[in-house]
């Protein structure tokens, strides 16, 4: 006999041996070891494709681009506008090889609504007097596709010339990092929009009791900060010129154990109108044409806001029954959520003698994304048939531009085209193109329903 104890035969491992690799058991310090080194990946992963100072640039557009995606010119009109108007902007380069940024791609779109022909539609239309569109993009199970449609979204509505505000509200900060953006702490995230919401509740309810000769609530240090953050001092600029963004960190997590802490201590706060009430009192749907909301992967305090504040919500889903199961669940959640809300709410209005109230939306729509027409079809077919009119019609194509432009930290609109073929290039974009295209129709049909209801109020 060897002496060697039997060991099972799977793989002939000896787990003495196997013991001898290990290392020793690891407390929570390692944890943090771990992410010092994966901060210093992710900001090396970042920079690859941004400028060497460290920012991202947007990459400017080919007289093609332009003319096939921008503007509905012809290109050999628009080289003889150009030559017919050396003040429009002129692009860098020469002939074919001419290149323009965005902010003259604008430009020049303001050029053409003006002076082109009156029956092409250059600029995106919005009524004057109806505040800006707010989507969330939401669903509680990760990996999607839920950041990357958020992301490709605003930057469709970007090119086509609306003024968009994003808000990441994933503590991962993803959406963050695809715009370029920079974020010290929490009070650079929509955490500070929270808690100012709770503190002014909490001074009306103070107001109340000083008036019953009650003792005031105390307004701790965070409370008493917040309520010198204004929503616009969190805003800042991206590398897209008419695209701004209010970023995540880790640390915005914590609103997530904070919220329930000031609901304990204020019960008539209704904390779910907190983001909502900021954007609006701040006078940023003014501001702003479309507010695009990247929710965390669950149904916590920070996406029930943005649920509460948005007047569309897309649901991103794998073709897959897992998803498809989760976001049935999703979809479960919301309405156990936000019906538990209203009946609480109209319960204490109905004694008062108030109108009750209740959450709307203008309009809800699944997408599938990271589609597989040769696999996936039968499936996707199926949950189309369950989720019916909640469906939008087209189905975003995994493509292999799509998977390149994730890895390398951009979205397919910031990708040169030139580093494909261009029939690759044209198939890519498109994925994202039609899914801008149905949520573009939804926006243009509710503003006009919210145009026309102002009208018949007038």
């Amino acid at each position: 006999m060897s002496g060697k104890p039997d060991l099972p035969p799977y793989f002939g491992i000896d787990p003495m041996e196997a013991a001898g690799k290990l290392a020793e058991p690891i407390d929570t310090a390692r944890f943090a070891k771990a992410a010092a080194f994966a901060a210093r990946g992710r900001d090396d992963l970042a920079r690859r494709g941004y400028a060497p100072d460290g920012k991202k640039r947007l990459r400017k557009f080919s007289i093609w681009e332009i003319c096939k995606y921008l503007i509905p010119v012809n290109p050999a009109h628009l080289r003889r506008v150009l030559k017919a108007n050396p003040s429009l902007p002129q692009g860098d380069g020469e002939g074919a090889a001419k290149r323009f940024s965005l902010e003259e791609v604008l430009v020049l779109r303001d050029h053409f609504a003006t002076e082109g022909a009156g029956w092409r539609e250059y600029k995106t239309w919005r009524p004057e007097g109806v505040p800006a569109k707010i989507l969330a993009v939401a669903n509680f199970k990760g990996g999607v596709g839920k950041t990357s449609t958020c992301a490709h979204l605003a930057m469709s509505a970007a090119l086509d010339g609306y003024k968009v505000l994003v808000i990441d509200l994933d503590s991962q900060g993803s959406m963050t990092s695809i715009m370029g953006g920079k974020v010290a702490d929490e009070w650079q995230t929509a955490f500070p929009l929270l808690a100012r919401d709770f503190a002014r509740n909490l001074q009306q309810e103070n107001a109340v009791r000083v008036a019953a000769g009650q003792p005031e609530f105390p307004l701790d240090e965070t409370l008493t900060e917040a309520l010198k953050v204004s929503p616009r001092n969190l805003i800042q600029e991206t590398h897209w010129p008419n695209i701004d963004l209010i970023g995540a960190q880790l640390n915005l997590y914590w609103a997530e154990f904070q919220i329930p802490v000031w609901r304990m201590q204020s019960r008539g706060w209704p904390l779910w109108d907190a983001l909502g009430n900021a954007l609006t009192e701040a006078g940023i749907l003014d501001d702003y044409d479309i507010v695009l909301l990247d929710t965390p992967p669950a149904l916590g305090y920070l996406t029930i806001n943005a649920l509460s504040a948005a007047d569309i919500l897309l649901v991103p889903l794998g073709a897959s029954f897992l998803e498809f199961d989760s976001t049935g669940r999703f979809f479960d959640m919301i309405y156990s959520t936000f019906a538990s809300i209203e009946e609480g709410e109209n319960r204490a209005r109905r004694d008062a003698g108030l109108p009750e109230v209740g959450f709307q939306w203008d309009a809800v729509r699944a997408l599938i994304t990271r589609f597989d027409p040769a696999q996936q079809t039968d499936l996707a077919n199926v949950v189309q048939a369950y989720f019916g009119d909640f469906m939008t019609t087209f189905r975003q194509e995994m493509t292999a531009m799509v998977g390149q432009a994730g890895e390398q930290v951009s979205g397919i609109y910031e990708t040169d085209y030139r580093n494909f073929n261009r029939d690759t290039y044209v198939r890519g974009r498109e994925t994202f193109d039609r899914t801008w295209a149905e949520v573009k129709e939804i926006i243009l049909g509710t503003w006009w329903r919210d145009m026309k209801l102002a009208e018949a109020e007038e």
